[in-house]
């Protein structure tokens, strides 16, 4: 298990996202908004930023089969599993197009051999222009 209080957001970032790529779920204890703190194990399909610049991790939650959004200033900890994905997700949790309004996006990219911390830092960049 892995502490976000002992680690910089771009680690906690760039091993979340190492393990969408690999396709494995993580369980993550999360503060949520009313203060209290839950247990989850997710299967994450997006990342994206919201309008108020916050870091949401969109995924599918294991327990209810439902899609969620978690913000990642509110992960307590985590532990990336090395199993793969078991919960379908409907075809209207497909990524399609952006929303017009809402969220704010930004298309990176980037050669598939580039090592996950040159992507992290692609995106940072790209975030920050």
């Amino acid at each position: 298990m892995r502490h976000t209080a002992n680690e910089t957001s771009t680690t906690t970032l760039t091993r979340l996202i190492t393990a969408l790529d690999a396709k494995h779920p993580v369980t993550i204890t999360y503060v949520k908004s009313d203060d209290t703190t839950t247990i989850r194990t997710i299967e994450t399909y997006d990342i994206v930023v919201s309008a108020a610049g916050d870091i949401l991790l969109k995924a599918m939650d294991r327990e209810t089969g439902e899609s969620r959004s978690f913000r990642l200033d509110r992960l307590v900890s985590y532990t990336v599993h090395r199993t793969a994905y078991t919960v379908t997700r409907p075809v209207a949790d497909e990524p399609k197009a952006r929303p017009a309004h809402g969220l704010a996006t930004v298309t990176v990219l980037y050669p598939v051999d580039c090592p996950i911390t040159a992507r992290v830092q692609l995106l940072a960049d790209a975030l920050a222009a």
